[in-house]
Order: C-alpha cells, then sequence, then structure tokens
C-alpha cells in the first residue's frame, strides 16, 4: 500500500500538494514502517493559505464574538466523540503511548474551554467623565461638557502558528482557539514530522461549523515558515520549538514589523531537600524525565540533591526507572514509547556518550535497556555526580536521560538551577514551607512547582518560559494569549 501523502487544508477543503516538490518520507518510530510523506517545499501554499485567511478575515472579524465561540463550543463535542481516533495517530506518528496521545489531546480541549470565554475575556474597561471640556459652553454658568473614555479589544488581522512534533495536536489549540476566538482568521505550520494529526485536528473544525478560511493549515520545512512569518498580510506568529530557532524567526518576524512570541527550549531542574516526601519525590522526578520519552520542554531533566538527600533518591529513582516497560505506545502495560525519529535516537545516544566521556556516572544506560529491537528506541538513562560544565547539565538532551547534581545547602542548589541559560520551568520537593518559600523567591524561571513534578499551568495561566525559553513579550494561554492576539483601540467622546 503506497504511503499516504499529508494534504494541505486551505480555504476549508483538503487540498493535495503539487508534484515534483521535496518531500520527507514518514516512519512509524515504533516500527520502522513508512506510513507517509509530508511536503517540504510548498511556499505557493503558504500564499494560498494566507490569501484564503485574509479574504475570511473581515466578515469573521466582524461576527459577534458570542457566535464565534458557538464553533468552539462544537469542536469542543466532536473533538470529545473522536478523541480515540485522533490519539491513535499521535501514536502511529509520534510515537507516544495510548495514554499519553489521550492525555495531550485533553489538555487541548482544556485550551477549547478557555478560549470559549472569549465575550468575557474581550471585555473592554469604560471610565466616564474622565474630564471636562469648556471650549464649546456657551456662557461660565454652562460648566463645561464631560468627556467619556474608554478601551476595546480588537482583533489583529491573519495570525501564522508554527508548532514542534511533540505535542501535534496540543500545541496548536495553545494558539489558534484564542487567535479566532478573538475574532482573527489563522494559518498553521505544523511539523513535518507528525502532520497527520494536525490536519486531523483542522479537519474537524469544518464540522463545527468555521466558515471557510478562518482555520487553513500548510506542510512545509524551513523556507514554508520564512515565507508565512514575513508575508505582508500577517499580523501576528506564535512559534514552540527550538532556541536556536525561535530565537532566529523572533529576530525575523518581528523586524518584518510582525507581534511575536516563541516559546523555545528548557533545561528544567528539580530540588531535592532532606526532608522531602520520598515516595512524592521519586514519582514526580519519574514522570518528569521519562514522560513522553523525555521530548517536551517540561521534562525535569536535572535533580540536584541537597545534602544526604542523595542517599535515599538515587537507588529508589534507579529502581522505579528499570521498572519502566519500554515498547510500541499501544502495547497494553507500556509506559515509555520510542523517540520520534532515528536522528533523535542517534542524538540522545550522543549526549550519553558526552556524559561518559566528561566524567559523570552512568548509573543507569538505557542504550543496555530491554526494549524492541526495531524502531527507535532508548530506555531510561541516569546520570550521577554530574558538575555543572558538563553538556548533559548545560544543553536540552530532549530525550529520556536525567542528570544528577548535588549540592550542599538549598542556596547551592538555587544557584545551580540560576545558572542555567534557560528558565521554563524548576520544582522542589520538600516538607519546609521555609524552603519552599526561599525557593519560590530566588529561582529563576517562569514556571514553578512545590512537591510537583511538572508544573505545567492550566489553560487559564500562560506558560511562562523565562530567559532563553521564551523570545516575547506575551506568552501562551491565559490572559497573555488574549492581549496577544488583539490590540487597544482608545476612544474618547464628547457630546456637544
Amino acid at each position: 500500500m503506497p504511503a499516504q501523502i499529508a494534504n494541505h487544508y486551505i480555504g476549508g477543503k483538503l487540498v493535495p500538494e503539487a508534484a515534483g516538490g521535496e518531500s520527507l518520507r514518514l516512519e512509524n518510530p515504533a516500527t520502522g514502517e513508512e506510513f507517509g510523506i509530508s511536503p517540504m517545499s510548498s511556499t505557493e501554499m503558504a500564499d494560498r493559505a494566507v490569501a484564503a485567511a485574509a479574504s475570511a478575515y473581515r466578515d469573521w472579524s466582524e461576527t459577534p464574538v458570542g457566535d464565534r465561540v458557538q464553533c468552539l463550543f462544537r469542536y469542543k463535542q466532536i473533538l470529545e466523540d473522536n478523541i480515540n481516533d485522533v490519539a491513535d495517530i499521535v501514536v502511529q506518528e509520534h510515537g507516544k503511548t495510548k495514554a499519553e496521545a489521550i492525555g495531550s489531546v485533553r489538555r487541548g480541549i482544556d485550551c477549547i474551554e478557555f478560549a470559549s470565554a472569549a465575550p468575557v475575556l474581550m471585555m473592554g474597561r469604560t471610565l466616564p467623565q474622565i474630564a471636562v471640556s469648556t471650549s464649546f459652553c456657551r456662557t461660565e454658568d454652562e460648566g463645561g461638557v464631560g468627556i467619556d473614555s474608554q478601551v476595546d479589544r480588537v482583533p489583529l488581522g491573519v495570525c501564522v502558528g508554527i508548532t514542534p512534533f511533540n505535542f501535534p495536536v496540543m500545541v496548536p489549540m495553545w494558539m489558534w482557539p484564542m487567535a479566532v476566538a478573538c475574532g482573527n482568521t489563522f494559518v498553521l505550520k505544523p511539523s513535518e514530522r507528525d502532520p497527520f494529526s494536525t490536519l486531523r485536528e483542522f479537519e474537524l473544525t469544518k464540522d463545527a461549523g468555521f466558515p471557510d478560511g478562518v482555520l487553513n493549515l500548510v506542510h512545509g520545512g524551513p523556507d514554508v515558515a520564512k515565507r508565512l512569518i514575513t508575508h505582508e498580510d500577517v499580523r501576528a506568529v506564535s512559534f514552540v520549538g527550538s532556541t536556536g530557532v525561535g530565537e532566529s524567526i523572533y529576530k525575523t518576524a518581528s523586524g518584518s514589523g510582525k507581534r511575536v512570541q516563541c516559546m523555545c527550549g528548557a533545561k528544567n531542574h528539580s530540588i531535592i531537600m532532606p526532608d522531602a516526601n520520598r515516595g512524592a519525590a521519586v514519582e514526580g522526578v519519574l514522570g518528569s524525565a521519562f514522560g513522553n520519552t523525555g521530548q517536551r520542554c517540561l521534562a525535569g531533566s536535572v535533580v540536584v540533591c541537597v545534602g544526604d538527600s542523595g542517599d535515599w533518591f538515587v537507588p529508589a529513582l534507579v529502581e522505579a526507572a528499570k521498572g519502566i516497560k519500554v515498547g510500541r505506545g499501544d502495547e497494553q502495560g507500556v509506559s515509555m514509547g520510542p523517540l520520534v525519529s532515528r536522528e533523535a535516537r542517534d542524538r540522545v545516544a550522543g549526549f550519553i556518550e558526552s556524559g561518559v566521556s566528561e566524567g559523570a556516572d552512568l548509573i543507569l544506560d538505557g542504550r543496555e535497556g530491554e526494549m524492541p529491537s526495531s524502531g527507535c528506541f532508548l530506555a531510561p538513562t541516569v546520570f550521577d555526580r554530574a558538575t555543572p560544565e558538563m553538556r548533559i547539565v548545560r544543553e536540552e538532551i530532549f530525550g529520556p536521560v536525567l542528570t544528577i547534581m548535588r549540592a550542599k545547602t538549598l542556596e547551592d542548589a538555587v544557584e545551580q538551577v540560576n545558572r542555567s541559560e534557560y528558565g521554563n520551568m524548576a520544582v522542589i520537593f520538600t516538607d519546609s514551607g521555609h524552603a519552599a518559600r526561599r525557593f519560590q523567591r530566588t529561582a529563576q524561571a517562569g514556571m514553578l512547582g512545590v512537591n510537583v513534578g511538572v508544573p505545567a499551568p492550566m489553560a487559564v495561566f500562560p506558560f511562562a518560559g523565562w530567559k532563553k525559553s521564551f523570545f516575547g513579550d506575551l506568552h501562551a494561554n491565559g490572559e497573555d494569549a488574549v492581549r496577544f492576539y488583539t490590540e487597544s483601540r482608545v476612544l474618547v467622546t464628547r457630546w456637544l
């Protein structure tokens, strides 16, 4: 059976790629079997998608916000009804376990629910009688004419999203639901690694009643992304991906006059205090480091054990990691799937070799774990007694590799957190309110957790990375998203 070619979704229709362009052949990362082809060079399709979005913008932006969100209400139910089918596509092309795939779709549904509150979130503010004007008074006794002021939130226009492979359904929902609820139209370029999950997400919007052209999707590589972020009809760009690419997109798109938000890489730390609840600490770090095979920007990839906490934490963590069953995401009992591609597996294996050569103690080698012989698998890997200058401590690995360091005091541990050029998230495990408060006030990261392995904010709060984990002023989700996808319009009135 020939591999399926991913269609574009433009103007409410599936549009096939023109013959002869560059493409990427896709393999199921759990089996190595080819299942699809992703177009890579469709700059013409990018122009068509922006044109469709621009054409739909006027009518959609003038549609009452209460009517716009009715499409989101319907879409939420449609996605709920199709959640298993969508999750199955994610498992096939990305490699997540079925539970992880369903969980990620549900986190996307949270974003749909939040965006459905746009009639409240977009409300402006009014201040009557802010001043008095006497310039048109007929007599001195008349007093003056009152001046009222108000500020409204209005849509921008055509918005663009560029999303990564690791959450092909959820991350686009950080963007387009709020964008269209606020009255914008949208063009998405998903990752070329797993395009069919996102395509299915967009196909289902047709059944929800979104007018043609409000939502569009084009596949492609760097040339397509560059065309979208510099297009004269695009007003805003949202990006999630690596720091190098994100910084480049931020500079290019903002230099082209766009509003830009770029959520980027991370090197997240977990601090283990001696008084921590031992079971909670091990469980929290285990899920944070090895959930989604470590392929997420909130993966807790570095642990700092304070005082003698390493004496009990490290053996318990290694024993728990050995119990993780690695295999195909659709198999019963599997709790960790493959990496997304052979290239990703080889890159992560290179980091393991780097840690060994730099002198860290490799106490659990994921290259030797029990796992399928075919596919892009690595088992959980744990290094102990690493030092700050090592690559496995400094650089984002994006795989199931956990690095452990030691510190004498909480202050020393926080210093290790703050040395990182990234600032996505950091967590502490402790039973001390004093220690938790000290951590909260001094750790330099935008998302903090206390006795929580992955402090992923719900959609009502912003995804608030700091330092090189974020470029821009307004984050995804929460009230930041409303401000990002709208602009302020101030009205001053005087009635004579």
